[in-house]
């Protein structure tokens, strides 16, 4: 076993991140000046993180791949962000909430990461209603709050079914500040293609201007990387098509080792597939899971009927009606993770269930809800939830449930990091979903936010002091060195050889098949045989893609197929070692899960004498298998058991 160091701080629990930050070593004001970093991202994370190193005295370069801070992903988060706050007096705490997402993970998360996770999260919303963040109020001023997935408390803090984009701007307009007071140099329409290591430590990267086409090179002390994850290896998924794992991979490449690949998210609340011309998937916010009510006909010729149009939802009676989640998880009802939502409603699906014309699809209804609240309640909490259902489905859902389905949502597994959020190459770090760290085996809902504003705001601006502390002397990194030439001349050997396949393939026609791989055996339910083939498959997959594809246009201008493309050899590569990264891993737990590895009632079977650890992957190659360190997962404060949602 690799001798792996993730330098989480010795002592107990609740004093590590205290302990840590008396004892890091600081830079002091004036030689921040000195000191040049590179954040790649603008979403929660990456904004964050620029707009507080900025203002802390660095010179800071900020890459963003749309063409404002304001397009990022994040923007796309409906329902809220976690923190202990404990405004309703519900039993909430620091501790309650370090122990649901660790519960939530499966287990397979570091408990000092997820405890200092669960700490800041209070700060994190200090600093938004600061920011103005316009957050949901219960009628004495308190901010209000409501129940997520994988919890018996009501901690998550809203904005209608807009809190990633309310919490977006309240980021945007710090960075927006930053860039005025010439802390921050803002870079929009530009993407990272690869990252420059200079004796062993990262020192720039080289980024593509998408507008003209033309390789830059930039230099810095430091690298961090918030790009975000790699759902869109799936093709469809909730993620937005820009959305990539392209700076992930190269810095996989440069020798980051990337952890838990296989670690997945499937998000139990989306719009269902409606047709083979899609290109992405719509989510719907799992807060609609506290009035909403999941379920299916109980007889399979309702369901049957209901496929055929011969029968619709409204027809079928109370007592015909199995809510499922309601009657296997009583505990937790429609409030289970969205793991468990998700494996429960393929199951409903897979034995003959299902509705929609396809039959991959189960109720979220709400007449329950409007009886009981009454419609005003309802459209104030979800309004514009339930507006944007109608316009892409055509349905009114106040009259008639939503139909939902499983989807590819967010990527637990990412680049290793250690407990300063650095990787396995000095100087290059990564934040939110970009890194593996917090989530363990399955993300809670209302985390992804909380994650990337902890790292953003008040981990990292920490953490990079420790490295940066004895790079005071090193000079501005300059980019005319031997190794920023020699990974500028591969970056062009690359899209030359890309425009000059000239095959028959468009990239979106072999991405699609990518995808339907990807879902069909590394999706929700996983086996050996069918990693095994996938592998295979995926091998024949790359090379149709360097033989076949055809990119129209020219490299030197703006050309979003060439876009495409890169990002499409990244996604490959990056499918087969989830593939790998899901066979070596022989048992279930959270997002991964086995079918040869369940419980005699279906639930996920973890191994913990085999496999508590963090799988580290190391590149070794284009055509040399890819070698596997662990990272082992020592608990010290957590007893592990078997997750019951049930009582």
């Amino acid at each position: 076993m690799n001798n792996i160091d993730s330098k989480i701080p010795k002592g107990p629990l609740a004093e590590k991140w205290t302990n840590y930050k008396n004892n890091q070593k600081l830079v002091n004001p004036a030689n921040k000046r000195k000191l040049d970093i590179i954040v790649v991202g603008t979403g929660l994370a990456g904004a964050s993180a620029a707009a507080t190193l900025g203002e802390q005295g660095y010179n800071v370069l900020n890459f963003c791949i749309q063409d404002s801070p304001r397009r990022a992903h994040s923007i796309a988060a409906q329902g809220g962000i976690n923190a202990a706050k404990n405004y309703p007096n519900d039993g909430d705490s620091v501790y309650r909430l370090f122990y649901d997402t660790i519960k939530g993970g499966d287990y397979r998360a570091r408990e000092a990461n997820v405890y200092r996770l669960a700490e800041v999260s209070n700060e994190i919303i200090d600093q938004c209603v600061a920011q103005g963040v316009p957050f949901a109020r219960e009628y004495g001023g308190l901010l209000a709050n409501r129940s997520f997935g994988g919890s018996q408390v009501s901690r998550t803090f809203y904005a209608r079914g807009q809190t990633g984009q309310q919490l977006l701007l309240g980021a945007y307009s710090a960075l927006s500040r930053a860039v005025n007071k010439k802390q921050v140099k803002l870079y929009t329409r530009y993407e990272m293609v690869d990252l420059v290591v200079i004796d062993g430590r990262a020192r720039g990267i080289i980024a593509r201007n998408l507008v003209t086409g033309k390789l830059e090179r930039f230099g810095a002390h430091a690298v961090v990387i918030a790009t975000g994850g790699y759902g869109n290896t799936f093709f469809l998924s909730t993620n937005a098509m820009a959305s990539n794992g392209s700076a992930a991979w190269q810095c996989y490449k440069k020798g980051a080792y990337m952890a838990n690949p296989c670690m997945t998210q499937i998000h139990p609340t989306c719009i269902p597939v409606h047709g083979e011309f899609q290109s992405k998937l719509t989510l719907m916010s799992e807060s609609l899971r506290n009035d909403g009510r999941i379920w299916v006909p109980k007889k399979k010729e309702d369901a049957e009927a209901i496929r055929q149009g011969k029968l619709k939802p409204t027809d079928i009676k109370e007592e015909d009606r199995d809510y499922y989640l309601e009657r296997r998880y009583p505990a937790f009802g429609n409030l289970v993770p969205r793991d468990v939502a998700s494996r429960a409603a393929k199951e409903r699906c897979d034995a003959g269930y299902g509705v929609g014309t396809t039959g991959l699809a189960v109720y979220l209804d709400f007449a329950d809800a409007i009886e009981r609240l009454g419609r005003d309640v309802v459209e104030a909490r979800y309004g514009n939830l339930f507006q944007m259902y109608e316009k892409i489905v055509d349905d009114d859902p106040y009259v008639t449930p939503m139909m939902i389905y499983p989807a590819i949502h967010y990527t637990m597994g990412g680049i290793w990091v250690d407990y300063e959020l650095m990787s396995s190459i000095p100087g290059l770090f990564a934040i939110g979903e970009a890194n593996f760290s917090d989530h363990g085996a399955n993300r809670l809902g209302a985390s992804a936010l909380m994650q990337g504003l902890a790292d953003g705001y008040f981990v990292l601006p920490y953490t990079i002091q420790n490295y940066l502390s004895d790079q005071i002397s090193v000079p501005h990194i300059k980019t005319d060195s031997p190794e920023f030439e020699k990974t500028e001349n591969e970056i062009n050997q690359r899209i030359e050889r890309l425009m000059n396949i000239k095959g028959k393939h468009s990239v979106d026609s072999i991405h699609k098949k990518l995808g339907h791989i990807m879902w069909e055996y590394v999706g929700m339910a996983r086996n050996e045989a069918g990693l095994k083939k996938a592998i295979e498959e995926l091998k024949e997959i790359k090379k149709d893609f360097w033989t076949n594809v055809r990119i129209p246009g020219e490299k030197s201008t703006l050309n979003i197929e060439l876009e495409k493309a890169l990002r499409l050899a990244d996604f490959i590569e990056m499918g087969e070692l989830m593939a790998r990264d899901a066979l070596n891993r022989e048992e279930s737990c959270g997002g991964h899960f086995r079918t040869e590895h369940q419980t005699e009632e279906g639930e996920a079977l973890r191994h913990d004498d085999e496999f508590a650890y963090v799988s580290c992957w190391e590149y070794k190659g284009e055509d040399n298998e890819p070698v596997m360190y662990k990272e082992s997962l020592d608990y010290e404060f957590v007893v592990r058991q078997q997750r019951n949602y049930k009582s």
